[in-house]
């Protein structure tokens, strides 16, 4: 294996997206990861899980590697410093992005000194399954060929030589040398239709991306760190499709700790996830992502309703089952495609998504179609609310307490939008019965909320009820969580889910950072400015030198876990520095 198709830690990776789909790329230069042409397609290149398939634009000789996003986007800058000088390759995928064509943008700028870089091309598709094929280089230097079901160009690589790999596989080599100040462009298009007579003009593809870019994050208002903060809205924009789905992870496969089977297949839209986004966003004003993920979540909520299913594809339908490729997988895991959760109902995206559209509706951004969803919504806990489910943490059917309680919160809070009379009495009791009834066999004798009947143990996503309203944050319930979820599942600054066993919590898995994040939230909410701001740093430094959160981060090996970029860690890390930035607001949008 040579070094370029060689996996590098999570931290060192950095994400390209357009809303159609996304590529990893390392500190080598090396697209490791990217499906095409949609999210949930097979990966073209797929040597971060074993795969065949790399495309790297690598600096000769020795060098260090550096790089950092432009302000407000997902436009990188490799940055490497060598023997001879300082070299950067300019990175996007072309922006806003085409749900057929895939344009991948690299400018590499001899910055100081001299520059000398070789580029390696080697689709595979299918995971590495189906090489490069028909492969032809025009009267202008550009090439052309196949690869799967896709239709290729590469333009600015006329010199570039075709190698023969291994397996039958080929792939394109040149080595490109720059004078100081001077720049070149390569171009990479990939579509499942035709490609049109001519390639995107480098200045003008660039253009139209830093444009579109601004336009995204040009509206993000205060917040406590508007660099990160933006950076997180640019993700969530860049996981986000044009059919207003958002995308779990970039990526599938990448183990949440080593060895252990945790391995899972994020491509996908998650309801939970879509309305945390959308809430999310809501704390800072109506921005277009939160009329995305209303768009989404009611035109599921409309087609299916009670039957409504945790996950779906970028498009809407179902999650295929899970199967493996036979592939070496991520270090420490194995590959998987498709997800189990198919198959799960999870009670607490019903109250989720109440949320939301009550999150919408305080912004006056929820129409007619809307409404319908609302009272399918409700119609939906009315009829399930008592059953078990899959809970938060997609585990066993259980009577999860934190699945009630969300509904209870979606229900307040949908109530308090402006509803009509009738119905907002109407959800407020059976809000208050639900509240009841988890009080009746899920209040621990410490006082405060436990998992699930019969499970003592609290759980960090207990935190969320109070947070989003289901009871005031003051209650002696709320407050005896706050204090037990703090006691029990924090260690050095982070947070865990729930204990396992009686093993260290370090030992059982990594940190959730999504539940720092909420941390910090709630004590915002009971006014402790410094613990919230203190819990809020803390996790917002659970990253690598991109600044991309994972679901999990090991604390003492300060190595990210799971699948990469996580976006409801994004989500939660956007609305808590939109929240702590200003007086706490609950969720009928009155100060505390």
């Amino acid at each position: 294996m040579d070094s370029q198709s060689q996996p590098h830690v999570l931290r060192e990776y950095t994400l390209l997206a357009d809303g159609e789909r996304g590529a990893l790329v390392g500190p080598h230069g090396d697209v490791a990861w990217m499906c095409a042409p949609r999210w949930d397609s097979d990966a073209v290149f797929s040597s971060l899980i074993g795969g065949r398939g790399c495309y790297a634009v690598t600096p000769t000789g020795r060098f260090v590697w550096g790089g950092y996003y432009e302000e407000g986007s997902l436009i990188w800058r490799s940055r490497w410093v060598t023997e001879t000088g300082i070299v950067e390759c300019r990175e996007a995928l072309a922006f806003p992005g085409d749900a057929h064509r895939a344009v991948i943008l690299r400018r590499i700028v001899a910055v100081q000194g001299g520059a000398r870089v070789e580029v390696t091309l080697e689709p595979a598709a299918g995971f590495g399954r189906r090489h490069l094929r028909e492969l032809h280089r025009d009267d202008e230097g550009r090439w052309e060929g196949r690869v799967g079901d896709l239709r290729l160009r590469f333009s600015g690589g006329a010199g570039a030589a075709v190698v023969r790999s291994g397996q039958g596989g080929r792939r394109l080599v040149t080595t490109i040398g720059l004078r100081e100040g001077a720049h070149h462009d390569l171009v990479l298009e990939l579509s499942d239709g035709e490609l049109g007579d001519s390639p995107p003009e480098p200045d003008r593809a660039w253009a139209a991306t830093e444009a579109a870019w601004h336009e995204v994050v040009s509206g993000v208002g205060e917040t406590l760190a508007p660099r990160d903060a933006r950076r997180s809205y640019a993700v969530l924009r860049g996981l986000t499709g044009s059919g207003g789905g958002m995308v779990a992870a970039a990526t599938m496969s990448l183990p949440e700790r080593a060895e252990q089977g945790r391995n899972y297949d994020y491509r996908y839209v998650w309801i939970r996830d879509q309305c945390y986004a959308g809430q999310a966003v809501s704390a800072d004003g109506p921005h277009p992502l939160l009329d995305d993920a209303v768009r989404f979540v009611a035109e599921r909520i409309l087609a299916d309703g009670p039957d409504l299913k945790p996950a779906y594809t970028i498009a809407g339908v179902s999650v295929p089952d899970e199967r493996s490729l036979n592939l070496p997988g991520y270090p420490g895991g194995y590959d998987i495609v498709g997800n189990h959760a198919n198959a799960q109902f999870q009670l607490d995206a019903f109250g989720e998504a109440l949320l939301l559209f009550a999150a919408a509706a305080r912004h006056d951004h929820l129409g007619t179609d809307h409404h319908k969803a609302v009272i399918a919504t409700v119609a939906a806990i009315e009829q399930r609310w008592c059953e078990p489910d899959a809970g938060i943490w997609e585990l066993d059917d259980r009577h999860w307490t934190h699945s009630r309680l969300t509904c209870a919160a979606g229900l307040r809070a949908i109530a308090a939008a402006g509803a009509a009379a009738v119905d907002a009495a109407a959800w407020s009791a059976l809000a208050d019965a639900i509240l009841a009834d988890a009080a009746a066999d899920c209040l621990h004798p410490a006082g405060h909320w436990q998992r699930a009947p019969g499970d003592p143990r609290v759980d960090a996503a207990l935190l969320l009820p109070a947070i989003r309203g289901a009871l005031p944050a003051t209650d002696s319930r709320s407050l005896a969580t706050l204090d037990a979820v703090e006691r029990e599942l924090a260690d050095d600054g982070y947070l865990y889910r729930f204990r396992h066993d009686a093993r260290p919590l370090g030992e059982a898995e990594g940190a959730f950072v999504l539940c720092g994040f909420l941390m910090a939230l709630a004590r915002h909410q009971v006014g402790d400015a410094v613990a919230a701001v203190r819990w809020f740093e803390r996790n917002r430094a659970a990253c690598g030198p991109p600044g991309l959160f994972s679901e999990e981060y090991d604390v003492a090996q300060r190595q990210l876990r799971g699948n990469l970029p996580q976006a409801f860690v994004h989500a939660l890390m956007f609305e808590t520095s939109a929240r702590l930035a200003r007086p706490w607001q609950d969720t009928a949008g009155r100060p505390h």
